[in-house]
């Protein structure tokens, strides 16, 4: 079959939730929130591109980024009538996906001629991939966290008879086979174009986002995913493992920031786990000064503590860095040694000085219900996020209830000192812990809500209020004021 004949959807279907919005796509932790924030999926919008790029006709396909309604959705999907869909799935809604599945296969079965094949990916299958072919009636399970480069070969073996890489599950018969162990390293991310902005619907995603202060704007991921890669907690791990980091070149990327600033992107947050060090980071801000593109576009980044020094802060900020998101998740070194997270609690202060003293403006998260943490330990994170605020060390935070994704370090340790209190996956979505902890339900609840309300002090809002510069910071505050105010909504006390 010739691929101009091929129909390829990216889906991402509608999740309704009394709870809020699916936050799906391009998150380590699944939430049902109400600030309706969205991410373009990075990686899977690689992978749109690529095969647009090989003629196949292509539905990019975000009904939760679109928020339209489960029937008009499905409405679309039969209009369009793919041959193949891709999903990407995550524990919480998982086996909403799997009722999705059943749903799509049967009304294919009432089209005369037309064969449906559905693939899941992600972090969850990656755990568990022979748990949707017992469950659902898909067809495929992609492991692995190459979404993109796994599309691509997919769709070529189904069509084309191309060997399949390892790292893919599907039935033979009555028997769940598979092709090997998911790799990655002979992955060259600048072999990938540039995503097509345009067939991935990129102004549904580029002012919805509390990371934004300047729209629109747009999400890349300079690497895959983290060069530490090794936290026990994050599910991103199960896809891309710590000895896996890639990077594109700086060329790379440089180009791909002309294309967003050609449509008019002002501010772009770079989503790899961590952004690249090290001589790469030298090249790529030096290139953004001597480009210009520091005077056209503002660029966020995620940070680990300690992994900088005061001269490369300087540099970041004349390159044009805004926001940097540090994961702080507690600050005591017990956990912190536990979790792998490689850092000391010592090292938040001091990187956070220079950051502040560079001109960027730093996010932290922070985690509580750690199964070995007293509610001492919780209220000592509580009080130095609240100090940090208060020296104006940090400008934004992000606080979680901490969950044991399947196929991470931490689910295993719960398995193993059972841990768990659910097992049902519909319980993963941090709204409730699903871990043993000597701090109660209600009192993990109150301490999210004590990190949100803490670090609100007179000093704090007052920085705030004489920092406003322009109507760019009047409309920022406004929004980030009206969306904290939403997230409390996520984590309910009662």
């Amino acid at each position: 079959m010739k691929n101009n004949k091929i129909k390829i959807s990216i889906s991402y279907p509608p999740l309704i939730n009394s709870k809020g919005n699916a936050f799906l796509g391009q998150n380590r932790q699944f939430q049902w929130t109400n600030t309706g924030n969205v991410i373009l999926p990075v990686i899977p919008a690689y992978g749109a591109t690529a095969l647009k790029q090989l003629g196949y006709k292509i539905l990019w396909d975000d009904a939760i980024a679109e928020k339209i309604s489960y029937d008009n959705w499905l409405k679309r999907i039969i209009k369009f009538k793919p041959n193949i869909i891709f999903i990407e799935s995550k524990t919480p809604v998982i086996k909403r996906h799997w009722e999705i599945i059943n749903q799509l296969k049967s009304l294919s079965l009432k089209i005369k001629n037309y064969k449906l094949k559905i693939v899941l990916m992600g972090d969850h299958v990656t755990a568990l991939p022979e748990e949707s072919l017992l469950h659902s009636n898909v067809d495929y399970v992609i492991t692995g966290g190459d979404y993109d480069f796994m599309m691509l070969n997919l769709v070529d073996h189904i069509y084309h008879q191309k060997k399949l890489e390892p790292g893919v599950y599907y039935r033979q018969k009555s028997e769940i086979i598979n092709s090997g162990k998911f790799a990655l390293k002979h992955h060259n991310l600048d072999t990938l174009p540039i995503i097509d902005r345009k067939l991935t619907n990129w102004k549904i995603y580029g002012y919805q986002n509390t990371n934004f202060k300047y729209k629109p704007a747009a999400y890349i991921m300079t690497g895959r995913d983290c060069w530490w890669g090794k936290c026990t907690f994050c599910s991103w791990t199960t896809t891309h493992p710590g000895n896996t980091f890639r990077n594109f070149s700086v060329a790379h990327t440089i180009k791909e920031l002309k294309y967003l600033s050609s449509l008019g992107i002002k501010e772009v947050f770079d989503d790899a786990g961590t952004l690249p060090i090290g001589p790469w980071l030298k090249e790529f801000c030096e290139q953004m000064i001597s480009t210009g593109l520091n005077k056209k576009i503002v660029f966020g980044c995620n940070m680990r503590f300690g992994a900088l020094n005061q001269e490369q802060y300087n540099l970041m900020g004349k390159a044009g860095f805004r926001f940097i998101l540090y994961g702080l998740e507690s600050s005591n070194q017990n956990t912190l040694n536990h979790i792998l997270k490689n850092t000391k609690v010592e090292d938040s202060r001091k990187t956070l000085i220079m950051a502040k003293k560079a001109g960027l403006q730093p996010h932290l998260t922070i985690m509580v219900g750690y199964p070995w943490e007293s509610k001492n330990d919780a209220i000592t994170t509580l009080n130095e996020a609240r100090s940090l605020f208060q020296d104006g060390l940090a400008d934004s935070m992000q606080a979680t209830i901490i969950v044991p994704y399947p196929g991470t370090p931490l689910f295993a340790e719960c398995k193993k000192n059972n841990w768990l209190k659910s097992k049902d996956w519909n319980d993963y979505d941090m709204r409730l812990p699903v871990m043993k902890s000597p701090i109660s339900d209600k009192e993990q609840l109150e301490l999210v809500h004590g990190l949100f309300y803490g670090v609100l002090t007179p000093k704090f809002l007052w920085r705030k209020i004489t920092s406003i510069r322009n109507i760019d910071d009047i409309s920022y505050l406004f929004n980030y004021a009206f969306k904290y105010l939403q997230k409390l909504r996520d984590f309910p006390k009662n």
